[in-house]
């Protein structure tokens, strides 16, 4: 007999439906996992070997062949614990096929027959749910598949032994139940920040719109202090971001006890993380920190010492959305659209044009530093702000009267405004931010009046934007005309735009 116990494979944040076969044959005792198992799930044997006898079960003497199906499908991770034990006991007539009752099975086994959380429980469970299906999980992780929805039947048992009282009726074991959102309080507030008008306005057309933004200073002015205060400015994430977020959290182990928020993802990775930690990769081809940064903000500080290699590679995910990583073994996509906040010194040594701390390499100095960062990379920056030291006549000033709840309160207008015309202009599409319109759409809703249309064209020119560099003057001036409520784009908002591009290096020579 061949028993079948059914689990999930993950892609991406996809899961797809894996069978695990389990035959027992006279013969030689041998216990045998095949499927492109990985260490963990070859390891699996010693695990569930241990488990069983915790609960007073013996493996049978002669052969146990595992087989994970489909066979060409790499297998990997801890969770392929639960369903080879579950498939076992069926195959030695302890449950039968009908026990499990049209349920997907995931957990690690501890040696004493306990059940531990892993990871991508949710996706688990949203995988079950399309396919008319329950799951059965650990005690642990019950509160974060639970959030799945109230239709998916799922059994979160603490250890082996309840998990199989409850299956033969028993002992019943309650259903899980999601944990309340609760959103991360955030004690930055940019009342803090004295000075630095220009920045800090600069911050709030860049939270209105979704842009990406560069702020350029010496040490010390404020940059990573502006940086930090963004994420209280921002909106909570929608339905959607949220959910999409959250299955990236979730693959990631970030959702263990189902604690979930819908407060936007910062993350601000240290210069000296590689390629796949920023973008995602490895062997098993994991999600990086621009997709665990999905809905939110990515911020990465001393901008030109990220390997230049990870820098070239965030162009695609800035474009697209996605981070697509291609391996021989996997091709696989997470969600990636997030907001880049980037910061950086004017050169290596950071007091480029300060009298009294002139460097002695200077122009040199600064050309070779910013050189760093590509031009196509500094084209995908909507906004560049000089972020200036600030003067001690400015720290002694009392705190600014206008805080983080105020500017929240314009940026989160703002966007009500831009979801509304999209919604009116678009129906039935995802909506989109100011910083995503592009074609048709662009051109009708940010299209500028007629001296905004000529200083544009002037601009242009003298400037030597590229057609992105166009476009993103077009999606700011948007924002900044739904900042001040006027319908149409006017020629300020165009001045405005303008004044936030910045040419990179490679076109000034």
């Amino acid at each position: 007999m061949v028993a079948v116990v059914q689990t999930v494979a993950f892609e991406g944040v996809d899961a797809r439906t894996v069978d695990v076969q389990v035959q027992i044959t006279d013969g030689i005792a041998a216990f045998t996992v095949v499927g492109l198992p990985d260490k963990a799930v070859s390891e699996a044997r010693e695990r569930v070997r241990a488990a069983l006898k915790g609960i007073g079960l013996s493996l049978p003497p002669g052969r146990i062949t595992v087989n994970l199906s489909p066979a060409d499908l790499p297998k990997e991770g801890s969770h392929y614990d639960l369903p080879v034990a579950l498939a076992i006991m069926t195959a030695m007539d302890v449950l039968s096929p009908d026990d499990l009752g049209g349920r997907f099975a995931m957990g690690e086994l501890g040696l004493d027959g306990s059940l531990r959380p892993v990871a991508g429980a949710l996706v688990a469970a949203m995988h079950a749910a399309g396919c008319d299906m329950g799951l059965v999980c650990a005690e642990a992780s019950g509160p974060e598949a639970a959030w799945a929805g109230e239709n998916v039947d799922i059994i979160a048992a603490p250890n082996l032994l309840s998990l199989l009282s409850h299956l033969k009726g028993r002992q019943m074991l309650l259903p899980p139940v999601a944990a309340a959102i609760e959103d991360a309080e955030i004690t930055a507030d940019m009342i803090d920040i004295k000075g630095q008008e220009s920045a800090k306005r600069a911050l709030e057309v860049t939270a209105a719109g979704g842009h990406n933004m560069l702020m350029m200073g010496p040490p010390g002015s404020g940059k990573s202090m502006l940086a930090s205060r963004l994420p209280g400015i921002l909106p909570p994430l929608e339905a959607r971001e949220a959910l999409e977020g959250w299955m990236v959290a979730s693959l990631a182990g970030e959702l263990l006890g189902g604690n979930v928020t819908r407060t936007r993802p910062f993350r601000d990775p240290h210069h000296s993380a590689s390629m796949p930690a920023i973008i995602g990769g490895g062997q098993r081809a994991k999600s990086g920190e621009v997709s665990l940064a999905h809905g939110g903000v990515l911020f990465l500080d001393e901008l030109p010492e990220f390997s230049r290699q990870t820098l070239e590679a965030l162009r695609q995910p800035i474009e697209s959305g996605r981070a697509v990583i291609a391996r021989a073994a996997a091709h696989v996509t997470y969600p990636a659209r997030f907001q880049l906040l980037a910061a950086m010194n004017p050169c290596r040594c950071g007091y480029l044009g300060d009298v009294t701390q002139a460097c002695n390499r200077a122009p040199r100095c600064a050309a070779d530093y910013q050189g760093k960062i590509s031009g196509p990379l500094y084209d995908r920056f909507d906004i560049c702000v000089d972020v200036p030291q600030v003067s001690a006549s400015d720290l002694h000033l009392p705190p600014p009267a206008e805080g983080s709840a105020e500017i929240a309160a314009r940026v989160k207008l703002a966007r009500n405004i831009q979801l509304e015309r999209f919604a009116a202009m678009a129906p039935g599409q995802q909506p989109v931010m100011n910083a995503q319109l592009d074609g048709k759409l662009l051109e009708a809703i940010a299209g500028p009046d007629k001296a905004g249309r000529a200083l544009l064209l002037s601009a242009t020119e003298s400037m030597r934007l590229s057609a992105r560099g166009y476009h993103r003057v077009l999606r700011v001036a948007r924002t900044l005309a739904d900042l001040a409520g006027d319908a149409n784009v006017l020629k300020v908002h165009i001045a405005e735009a303008l004044s936030y591009r910045r040419l990179s290096p490679h076109a000034l020579k």
